[in-house]
């Protein structure tokens, strides 16, 4: 049921109410068979340790259980996980501490369970200031080798610290390059948009994105055999279908447009997108079985069953972008996968209460939560807390 929920209401009658975090249903296995028409990573959130004694600034306190189990949600529906990215609030709370202890935690439950996993590679450990260019390149050799050495799949990231001390398209050949040739299998490499990050204005070496684009492309092109796929997030459909259309034979494009995907992922008569998307934490499973019709050659289906889901996405990733993630914990709480809504960095606060009405109106109508009466009641109580019972 949706519509507005202002003001207090009852506890939730149903027993999942009082317990907080709900694990995967037993009608999942640990882990749902491949895709085999797309590779689909959904990235995934952090959950907070809701009575930690810490500050905004502070070392990350995360709840390690609830975390963990999330992700063998993720894995049941048969998504890779993308791990330790910006849904799971890396540079927004999530420190290099923390983002490193979550890789080797998720890497091993991944293992237990054969699950795909693909770990955010960055220099967010850096406190030099400035950082120089040798800086740089040891602090991604730092974290590619943890993320290797622990057997998952690397995503790197880009660098803040890059996009302020590059002084040119060289720059990012320089790093990129090296790195690639340090890399033990093929990585995916990640373009996040200033829409994301405002801090990576002009990555590439250039604002004006053909020339960025043109750079991107020779550095995949000149080390393609190291590059299983680049995940774009620049929220421009156009943009992101001309650049699949000139990627090198056997490099993917994953396409991290939460505006465009079910376009982008069914493609067209050249191609199509795989997808690494922060909207498919809270669309878990409508997503899986919104692939799983591809997968069947049904692209009509497929469209008829994810298309819905754009308008909750848009919402949740609506200017200012980069605090999308407090509607995907929302919408976790809501769901029964967390017991809180309580972020690291205290994000929560990121959105106003009328923004977070309507992600859960939103996701009520696509029917998201799995026990509804949990979600409602868990609404009203936000809603009673932070509007003072005033419906």
């Amino acid at each position: 049921m949706s519509g507005r929920v202002s003001g207090p209401g009852p506890a939730a009658d149903s027993p999942r109410a009082e317990s907080g975090t709900v694990r995967a249903s037993d009608d999942h296995p640990d882990r749902a068979a491949t895709f085999t028409s797309r590779t689909v990573f959904a990235a995934a959130h952090v959950v907070a340790d809701p009575f930690a004694d810490t500050t905004p600034d502070g070392p990350a306190a995360i709840d390690w259980d609830a975390t963990l189990t999330f992700r063998h949600h993720l894995w049941s529906h048969g998504l890779g996980v993308a791990e330790a990215m910006d849904t799971a609030q890396r540079g927004m709370g999530l420190d290099w501490a923390s983002a490193a202890e979550l890789i080797r935690r998720s890497a091993a439950e991944a293992a237990v369970v054969g699950g795909r996993i693909a770990c955010g590679v960055g220099t967010d450990q850096l406190e030099v200031s400035p950082p120089s260019l040798a800086d740089i390149r040891a602090a991604y050799e730092e974290q590619l080798s943890l993320v290797e050495g622990v057997g998952a799949q690397a995503i790197v990231m880009a660098s803040r610290h890059l996009a302020a001390a590059a002084t040119g398209s060289e720059s990012y050949a320089e790093i990129y390059s090296h790195l690639l040739r340090q890399a033990a299998e093929p990585v995916i490499l990640h373009w996040l948009g200033s829409t994301f990050d405002p801090a990576l204005e002009g990555y590439w070496g250039s604002s004006d994105l053909d020339t960025a684009t043109d750079t991107f492309l020779q550095i995949i092109a000149e080390h393609s055999a190291k590059v299983d796929g680049v995940k774009v997030s620049l929220l421009d459909a156009d943009r992101e279908i001309q650049l699949r259309r000139r990627l090198p034979g056997g490099v993917r494009c994953y396409t991290g447009d939460d505006f465009h995907y079910p376009e982008l992922i069914a493609g067209d008569e050249h191609g199509h997108s795989d997808a690494l998307l922060g909207i498919f934490d809270p669309l878990a499973s409508l997503a899986a079985d919104a692939v799983r019709l591809l997968d069947n050659g049904d692209t009509t289906a497929f469209r008829q069953r994810l298309d819905p889901t754009v308008t909750l996405s848009r919402h949740l990733f609506r200017t200012p972008t980069r605090f999308y993630k407090t509607g995907v914990v929302l919408l976790a709480w809501l769901a029964g996968h967390q017991s809180h809504f309580t972020m690291v960095g205290g994000l929560q606060s990121a959105r106003s209460l009328p923004h977070l009405e309507r992600a859960y109106e939103l996701a009520d109508d696509l029917e998201l939560f799995p026990d509804p009466e949990l979600a409602k009641s868990r609404m009203q109580q936000l809603c009673s807390v932070l509007g003072g019972g005033v419906a």
